[in-house]
């Protein structure tokens, strides 16, 4: 199978090619013809299937036999992830000069509304500064929006869950109807709320949405990946994970260190690098040129480590990523999936670990029905070792490390967030009230 079979262009086949792309993925060859055949796409594939080609290709072959302005609009749920999309797209349509435009918080608002205004071909963008650019531009980018082809819903699960529902909704509302337009659905995890949308019955004048999903038997974690678990008290986290990484078979390897709060992320950054252990974070209160910057470094390995919170478990693309290690272990098993999905991807090797305390044996538990299997016990750390050596020179650095935050007044970011959403939520409420009295007022007179 080759992707002009698949319908696409030849020289979208050799874009594809010169990124070293020849064959097509089962999630692409299974979503390419239905796509380019005008039909809505439901698309549930493992994590690193190839679910960005299966959207973008189609949709840059399409805008190609008709350029025009705004073609799609790339909906994601983090600002990583937002920018790795738009690489590919610039990648795929090189050769035919399409414009690309990225949406999201942590960058200069006022250019992306340039930007914006400028019709793109593709817009690429987190809900809440997409949200934000439509209250505050209306209708000098409604127009453009409105005249979108497709809207691609990139990790599913996540935009549609309940935290994203308003800014979702404002995106979605500025966009043409449902029956005039396009809309694929790309996830890794197919959840009640992504699988009841397949049940809805089309549009007039559209075709029956098209359904992929991952089989029922085939296996959520690679079989190229090694789990396994330390079981230590929650209050030695640090030493522990610090005796991983410099043990001698790991001294070498990429790891992504996986937490579940951005306190924690940047206190286990700091405590690595006072360890001298090259180390970067990624977490939401980064300023996003940090954040970009934080992620260079990490793929170009410059740094061995990074620690970071969910924001780094969806859709990124990390070749070096040799090791993935739960410093805390999250609630929600597709959580874990996910996140250990960093690394073993395209067939290599890959391992995880994850650091286990007397209060997560449930949610280990719940983890191991999830993926099928049975953690192994890590053999590789001797407890008299941590103890006797690590145990002091990590906490004394950990100390350091929360002294150094409190004086850096980190958090402050989170409080400045914080009370943007609550005047927001307390804007938004005022208008709904003026527009129900402006309804009761009517409806009276």
């Amino acid at each position: 199978m080759s992707f002009t079979s698949l319908g696409l262009p030849p020289w979208m086949a050799e874009c594809l090619k010169n990124i070293a792309i020849t064959k097509p993925s089962a999630i692409q060859e299974a979503c390419i013809p239905p796509i380019l055949d005008g039909r809505d796409c439901i698309g549930g594939a493992k994590t690193g299937s190839g679910k960005t080609i299966a959207f973008a290709a189609p949709m840059i072959a399409k805008w190609a036999e008709d350029p025009f302005g705004i073609c799609g609009v790339v909906l994601t749920p983090t600002r990583e992830l937002a920018i790795q999309i738009a690489d590919q797209f610039a990648a795929l349509g090189s050769g035919v000069g399409i414009k690309t435009c990225v949406v999201i918080g942590g960058v200069e608002m006022t250019k992306q509304s340039r930007d914006l205004k400028e019709k793109p071909h593709f817009v690429i963008a987190t809900p809440g500064r997409l949200a934000d650019e439509i209250r505050s531009n209306g209708e000098e980018i409604l127009p453009g929006l409105r005249r979108a082809k497709f809207l691609v819903l990139d990790e599913a699960d996540r935009l549609l869950s309940s935290s994203m529902a308003d800014d979702l909704a404002t995106c979605i509302g500025a966009l043409a109807p449902p029956e005039k337009r396009q809309t694929l659905l790309f996830t890794a995890t197919v959840t009640d709320s992504v699988r009841a949308l397949k049940n809805q019955a089309p549009k007039a004048g559209k075709k029956p949405v098209f359904v992929h999903e991952v089989a029922s038997d085939e296996v959520a974690i690679p079989a190229t990946l090694t789990q396994s678990y330390l079981f230590i008290p929650s209050y030695v986290r640090d030493a522990y994970l610090y005796s991983i990484l410099t043990h001698e078979d790991n001294t070498s390897k990429s790891a992504i260190v996986f937490v579940n709060r951005t306190a924690t992320a940047e206190q286990v950054r700091r405590t690595l690098e006072k360890m001298e252990i090259k180390t970067v974070s990624l977490h939401s209160e980064m300023p996003q040129r940090e954040r970009i910057n934080a992620l260079a470094k990490f793929r170009a390995e410059v740094a061995r480590v990074l620690v970071a919170t969910d924001v780094a478990s969806r859709g990124l693309d990390i070749p070096v990523v040799e090791m993935v290690i739960n410093f805390e272990i999250p609630a929600d098993p597709d959580d874990y999936v996910h996140r250990v999905g960093r690394t073993a991807r395209a067939g290599r090797r890959g391992e995880s670990i994850s650091l286990v305390s007397e209060q997560d044996v449930t949610l280990i538990q719940g983890i191991e029905e999830r993926v099928g299997q049975k953690m192994e016990q890590y053999g590789k750390i001797d407890d008299d070792d941590v103890v006797n050596n690590t145990l002091r020179p990590v906490s004394m650095a950990k100390r350091e490390a929360i002294m150094d935050m409190d004086r850096d007044g980190f958090g402050e970011l989170r409080k400045t967030r914080e009370k943007k959403r609550r005047l927001k939520e307390a804007a938004s409420a005022a208008v709904k009230n003026e527009k129900k009295k402006h309804r009761k007022k009517k409806g009276s007179s």
